[in-house]
């Protein structure tokens, strides 16, 4: 079976988590500082503060913003679930819009149309760069500006993704990244938090360790979202194969395009002025369920990210939202193994497995 994510360890992760393990420092220490300064040196931003995962990345970003109860979060209804429950998790409430049918991300239009409708009751706009894909952040960063409010980008699918030049995370007033073991480079489970600003990079920094401004000084409620030096170690070695990890997902992703362009599916765009970095190569079937089975029996795994849109999970059910497009592609998309373990024999059975269905 080719599986549908293929996390790579080698020696170079042992031998920095080694070097941890001999140092004793396991927790947070110099490793996750040096980790966040290459982290952000790569990104363009001039702060970074890692985090225990996504999620907490997410949370500790739209706290560093302002973000709290009463408050209103426009963003996505097609993403996984912890965007809007980030938003949540830090007292406000999600506001859903549609998304675009070509890119699966926040449409521009849509996000326009709820923000003309409620300008005063939104308070932040989280973008999602779904499956590796950059959004239309020229658009977005200017209703942002418009209404005055601030820009924060999950990017936890998008690792090295860039819009116009700039490496997403860069663009926004906050970035946030995930290290989970699938995605595009890992720390095993661990976040990043990454600006511009040295404001919200404090207050991104004291939320995630115990509102702490001193040695047993705390001004606030905060959390311990730290990143161990053990985790920072291995995101190191990772972030260092990071280019070659998203050049073979990249090319992997163009044979994948090049050999199912005849088919009946709809296949991943790119628009002018991005690079995706392929996190998921993402297909759209009208029968996804079928094709799901005829690729299992012909020893091809493959994954659906996501069937249900946030706004019809039971916990967001109360919130009175719909969303067509991204109803209608939830039901629709199936993603195919596009990992930087592949080889040519692997991406031929992919092709050939889709075509038998066909």
């Amino acid at each position: 079976m080719i599986p549908i994510a293929n996390p790579q360890m080698g020696q170079a992760e042992k031998d920095r988590v080694l070097d941890v393990m001999e140092s004793g420092m396991l927790a947070d220490g110099p490793e996750v500082r040096a980790f966040e300064d290459e982290f952000s040196d790569y990104c363009g931003t001039d702060e970074a503060v890692a985090t225990s995962n996504g999620t907490t990345a997410l949370h500790a970003a739209l706290k560093g913003v302002g973000i709290g109860p009463g408050d209103r979060v426009l963003t996505t209804p097609f993403s996984f679930i912890a965007t809007a429950n980030a938003i949540r998790l830090a007292g406000g409430t999600p506001v859903f819009a549609d998304i675009d049918p070509a890119t699966y991300n926040l449409d521009p239009d849509a996000a326009e149309a709820v923000l003309r409708e409620s300008s005063d009751e939104i308070d932040a706009i989280l973008v999602v760069h779904l499956y590796g894909l950059p959004c239309d952040l020229d658009r977005l960063s200017e209703l942002a500006n418009e209404y005055d409010i601030p820009l924060v980008e999950d990017a936890a699918q998008a690792h090295g993704a860039v819009y116009d030049g700039d490496r997403v995370g860069s663009i926004g007033d906050v970035g946030c990244f995930s290290f989970y073991p699938t995605k595009n480079m890992t720390t095993g489970e661990g976040g990043m938090v990454t600006t511009d600003n040295a404001d919200i990079a404090d207050r991104t920094a004291r939320f995630v360790n115990h509102g702490r401004t001193a040695k047993y000084g705390h001004s606030e409620v905060g959390h311990n979202f730290r990143l161990t030096s053990i985790g920072a170690a291995i995101g190191r070695a990772q972030l260092e194969r990071l280019p070659s990890y998203i050049e073979a997902r990249r090319a992997n992703a163009e044979r994948l395009t090049e050999g199912l362009s005849s088919t009946s599916l709809t296949l991943p765009v790119e628009p002018d002025g991005s690079t995706h970095v392929y996190h998921q190569y993402t297909v759209r079937a009208d029968d996804r369920d079928a094709l799901k089975s005829h690729l299992e029996a012909h020893d091809v795994g493959s994954g659906v990210y996501y069937p249900t849109c946030m706004h019809e999970q039971p916990v967001y059910e109360h919130i009175d939202h719909t969303a067509p497009v991204g109803e209608r592609v939830a039901s629709e998309v199936l993603s195919l193994p596009v990992h930087p373990e592949l080889d040519d024999s692997d991406l031929d059975q992919i092709i050939d497995a889709v075509h038998s269905y066909e």
